[in-house]
């Protein structure tokens, strides 16, 4: 159920944020910039700690909710969806996302089909929506989190490569069907980032588990700032930018095999 962290009493309804994945990592980052801007929040994640990031979040002075739901079935985005209500979103950070690692046949059915739910069907869902709504409206801004991954076939992380390389694509090819409505679809492709992300995918046995990774903060800074300046796209962090270009220049067949060397399991770093 939705936990009301802050209430407000003010007549006139602050603009209003809603962020996915929000309990930790970018997403609260994401969140957390939205409430410095004066943004009330609506907040949500798959686990009980999205309580307390909305309680946290309170202490900011904006107004916000937290719901627990698992973004991955229609019925968790509803659940969203019903705690949104009536009230206008300015700004939407998709930030959801499932990882998985280890060779596709040695994964459970099950749990890359909830990587695929929560990546794509639940994102899907949630942004068709609530962006029907802002072009109704004639304004508002969307931000995908993507990841250089959707440009490389991921070798032992094959399912998450692939929802990744159709949340890139997708998200650009929605900014243009979009042009001209008033709404901005930004997308921004983080490299690995210091999150729960891998201890989840369970990945901490390959190289790419155990290196050094990325600020959330400044990964969501760098998004939250393309988002406001209604910028397509943006590649968080110098080294990431470099692997991208030359993911461009490189045949599959490499990057699948440069892949294999980041992601297979208890491969040394």
């Amino acid at each position: 159920m939705p936990l009301n962290a802050h209430a407000t009493d003010e007549a006139e309804e602050a603009r209003l944020a809603v962020v996915t994945g929000a309990s930790t990592g970018i997403g609260l980052e994401l969140a957390k910039l939205a409430a410095r801007e004066g943004y009330d929040l609506i907040i949500a994640a798959d686990e009980p700690a999205i309580a307390d990031s909305a309680s946290a979040l309170s202490a900011t002075g904006v107004d916000v909710i937290g719901v627990e739901a698992d973004l991955a079935r229609i019925e968790g985005v509803d659940r969203l969806l019903a705690a949104i209500g009536d009230r206008d979103v300015d700004l939407l950070f998709a930030n959801a996302g499932r990882g998985l690692g280890r060779g596709f046949l040695d994964q459970d059915f099950a749990s890359l089909r909830h990587v695929v739910d929560t990546n794509v069907t639940g994102t899907l869902y949630l942004v068709h929506a609530l962006a029907r709504r802002m072009v109704a409206r004639g304004e508002g801004r969307i931000l995908f989190t993507g990841s250089i991954a959707g440009f490389m076939p991921g070798t032992f992380q094959a399912v998450y490569n692939g929802t990744k390389a159709f949340i890139d694509s997708f998200a650009i090819a929605l900014r243009h069907e979009l042009a001209d409505t008033g709404v901005s679809v930004t997308l921004l492709m983080p490299g690995p980032t210091d999150t729960r992300f891998f201890v989840r995918a369970d990945m901490l046995d390959t190289p790419v588990g155990q290196q050094e990774k990325d600020d959330p903060a400044d990964v969501a800074r760098t998004g939250f700032e393309a988002m406001m300046a209604g910028e397509e796209q943006v590649v968080s962090g110098w080294k990431n930018k470099l692997q991208v270009a030359g993911a461009h220049l490189m045949p599959a067949g490499r990057l699948a095999e440069q892949h294999r060397k980041l992601a297979e399991p208890g491969r040394d770093a």
